[in-house]
């Protein structure tokens, strides 16, 4: 009762931030206290930013915005925690700049996790490249940095493991490691109608394809393309910014095209650009044609 006098009531932003609880335990098994400090700072900006953008408009906070906080933490490397300015600054553009500025909850063009993540890992290359670290444990061995995630081993000819892919046994982004609890995620949001499957399926469906043909067809820097399809963000992405109800198309051919445009995109700057990370840029493509791709899929009325 008392969340609903803060909050908006959203009833499908619930649902996500359920799917999100096994995650950020899990999470927070792999590095501990490094996701609790940083979420502090994320969740604690992530909601100053909209009250004091709604307070004038006397509207509440929306329970969105804490989807928004929360994919956003999961989406950075573990940070140290002198970098708190650099999940604050991030998450702070997400909301501000990502959503508020286009008149709030409903109205935002693009994704705001993803257009803060994006931000903060091009304004900060360095910080958001290099500080990764062997994950388990309760983040007890945060004193072993590595900056071999898996996409960087895969670059290099070498191998992670299907196995240790699968289960989370990887440096990363601090929630996309677990593929089996995402997957778990992914089909009580498409059975509860809040995600689309058309989205997650021909996001995936196309990142995977044409990682095959790449990596068949025997382009120099393409990966293989089955582990190269489970490293990385792009099945978290697929699952829980892909398919974000307000930046994402709303028909169902759209959607189809959408994924696609996604998926192509996130291989495309993997395999041929400096980023070893492309579903932020294939998100943020995708949402620029959102609004066309409803409008040009849409059934033209016949006139009587």
């Amino acid at each position: 009762m008392g969340v609903d006098l803060l909050f908006q009531k959203q009833i499908m932003m619930r649902r996500v931030l359920y799917t999100l609880i096994p995650i950020y335990l899990f999470a927070f098994y792999m590095y501990g206290f490094r996701l609790l400090f940083h979420s502090v700072f994320v969740f604690g900006f992530a909601i100053l930013t909209e009250y004091l953008m709604e307070k004038p408009k006397k509207k509440k906070v929306s329970e969105a915005v804490l989807v928004t906080a929360a994919l956003f933490v999961l989406s950075l490397p573990p940070l140290p925690y002198k970098y708190w300015w650099v999940s604050s600054i991030g998450i702070i553009f997400g909301v501000l700049f990502g959503k508020e500025v286009f008149g709030g909850f409903g109205r935002n063009i693009f994704n705001p996790a993803i257009a803060g993540r994006l931000f903060i890992y091009i304004a900060f290359a360095n910080i958001m490249t290099q500080n990764w670290m062997t994950p388990g444990k309760f983040g007890m061995n945060a004193d072993i940095l590595t900056t071999a995630t898996p996409l960087d081993v895969l670059r290099s000819g070498g191998s992670n493991g299907l196995l240790n892919l699968f289960m989370g046994n990887r440096a990363g982004s601090m929630g996309e490691a677990s593929i089996a609890l995402i997957i778990i995620a992914a089909i009580y949001l498409i059975f509860s109608k809040t995600a689309s499957w058309r989205i997650i399926i021909s996001t995936f469906l196309s990142a995977f394809l044409f990682s095959a043909v790449l990596n068949i067809t025997g382009i120099p820097q393409a990966m293989p393309f089955l582990e190269s399809i489970m490293s990385g963000s792009i099945i978290f992405v697929t699952v829980f910014m892909a398919t974000d109800p307000v930046s994402a198309p709303k028909n169902g051919k759209s959607q189809w095209i959408y994924g696609i445009i996604i998926g192509l995109t996130t291989v495309l700057v993997r395999t041929f650009s400096l980023f070893s990370e492309g579903t932020s840029f294939g998100i943020l493509i995708a949402n620029t044609f959102a609004s066309l791709l409803d409008e040009i899929t849409a059934s033209k009325k016949v006139k009587s």
